[in-house]
């Protein structure tokens, strides 16, 4: 029994150092914390084109390669108070490449603070740079008086001696609430046309967009034209008549309105759910309400352009089904002379889908007017979303079709009422 246990013991013993041996044979290059202290000689960029550059400081969230020796004996980073994320595999012994964390400091030591496997901290001076204000966009361009709007974007940060501040063309306006990516405030009344403008400790930064943004208006009191008011005095001009409402629901006089039809997979109710602008008229001139929107509006730079619109849907109507096809047109594929649906109904022409209510299943904006914008550099899809095989180019903005139907068609029936006014092309 004794040899027995003894030879079982030596056998155990071999099979525990081969598998040890074969352990240490599959990872050659296993990450192993080195003992001893850290020593930062400099730090410089990653890429190796920049690798002779010699940092003092980093924006958040870019990546920093720190070189000097003994690195593997780091545990722990701190910019500031901010812990970084370290990885083995962007560790050795002399370099270290760490991306400098994404938060805003609570306290500034202009350090970074390197922890080793004994517990023993090592600094050195290296700023952490905050971006200046960061603005993405306005939740309604043309909210009114009295009314609460947010500004989204990044890096809204209050400082005892610089404080958070808005200003709307020129006038200082009160921020109900904030946080780093948004803030709140109420119109005050009077408050006109203007640049937005964020200011923090870090910078000032002006939006690419306007309150009431008026540039690049192509439909707002529909039908009226005042250029006291900048309305265009475009409307329908196509085969159907859309509702044209003013009411208790107005944002800025009257508004377009689509749908109050029953919409389900394959609805084709071009009477409800098509608006066209067409220009021309029938003795072949293409002036006044009947001019190319190109005569309007310069589409040049269409690239870094977008189509924008404030858009109304009622809790009570949500939208759930077909998309809105977005597209513009130029006089080959169609004028009110030439009226015609072939050069949007099954072609490969390029369009714009917009389908809010696809990541959730249904979209309203609670009766609130919301504003939308859509890159032109997104009209490149067929009607049923797939890729068009030719771009749009700058002799396809003459007009302008709005039509829901086709696109994402996997939803519910539906009943939706959209209202939409302030349809403009704006630089982005």
């Amino acid at each position: 029994m004794k040899r027995i246990s003894q030879s079982l013991f030596a056998l155990t013993a071999l099979v525990l150092a081969a598998c040890a041996f074969t352990a240490c044979e599959d990872e050659p290059d296993k990450y192993e914390i080195s003992d001893g202290t850290p020593v930062v000689r400099y730090i410089r960029p990653v890429s190796v084109e920049s690798a002779d550059s010699i940092l003092t400081g980093a924006y958040m969230d870019n990546n920093i390669c720190l070189v000097g020796d003994n690195l593997r004996s780091i545990t722990k980073m701190f910019f500031n108070d901010q812990e970084a994320k370290l990885v083995p595999s962007l560790i050795t012994d002399n370099t270290l490449i760490v991306t400098v964390p994404g938060q805003i400091p609570g306290e500034v030591f202009n350090k970074i603070f390197m922890i080793n496997n004994v517990g023993d901290t090592i600094t050195y001076d290296f700023k952490v740079l905050v971006p200046g204000p960061n603005i993405n966009n306005m939740s309604n361009e043309w909210a009114k008086a009295g009314e609460q709007a947010v500004i989204y974007g990044n890096y809204f940060v209050d400082d005892p001696n610089t404080p958070l501040t808005l200003t709307i063309g020129g006038t200082t306006v009160a921020i109900d609430e904030f946080d780093i990516s948004h803030l709140t405030f109420t119109v005050p009344a009077g408050l006109a046309e203007g640049p937005v403008e964020v200011t923090t400790v870090y910078g000032k930064r002006k939006a690419k967009f306007n309150y009431l943004d008026s540039r690049g208006m192509l439909f707002n009191d529909w039908g009226t034209f005042d250029a006291g008011d900048k309305s265009t005095g475009l409307t329908n001009h196509g085969w159907h008549a859309q509702q044209i409402v003013s009411d208790d629901n107005s944002l800025d006089g009257s508004y377009l309105l689509l749908g109050d039809c029953d919409v389900e997979d394959g609805t084709w109710a071009d009477n409800n759910l098509s608006f066209e602008y067409w220009p021309g008229d029938w003795d072949g001139t293409f002036t006044g309400t009947n001019s190319r929107l190109s005569d309007l509006v310069s589409f040049a730079d269409f690239a870094n352009m977008a189509l924008k619109f404030e858009v109304n849907i009622p809790s009570s109507n949500p939208w759930t089904n077909l998309s809105m096809q977005c597209i513009f047109s130029g006089d080959e594929q169609v004028t009110l002379p030439t009226a015609n649906n072939t050069f949007f109904n099954g072609t490969d022409y390029p369009r714009a889908l917009w389908t809010p209510w696809r990541t959730t299943g249904s979209y309203d904006t609670g009766g609130k007017w919301t504003t939308v914008t859509i890159p032109i550099a997104n009209f490149k899809y067929k009607n049923d979303g797939t890729p068009a095989s030719a771009p749009l180019e700058a002799k396809n903005f003459s007009g302008l079709t709005l039509f829901i139907w086709s696109g994402v068609t996997s939803g519910t029936t539906c009943h939706p009422i959209i209202r939409i006014d302030n349809i403009r092309a704006v630089a982005i």
